[in-house]
């Protein structure tokens, strides 16, 4: 993951920095990642099962 991402936090979060959240980066693909760990794990999605995903929500 060399490029540079974009990374929004979910409407859903809470307003203060402890509050439980996720970020979202989406271009060909949608990578999902805790905001309060941003180094660490990333789950990819393809962009398909990512719109399937907000579908079901």
């Amino acid at each position: 993951m060399s490029e540079a991402r974009a990374w929004r936090k979910s409407s859903y979060s809470g307003a203060t920095e402890d509050d439980n959240c996720v970020e979202v980066s989406l271009g060909g693909d949608a990578l999902v990642r805790d905001s309060k760990n941003p180094s660490g794990g990333v789950l990819t999605f393809s962009f398909s099962a990512w719109e399937k995903f907000l579908e079901t929500r």
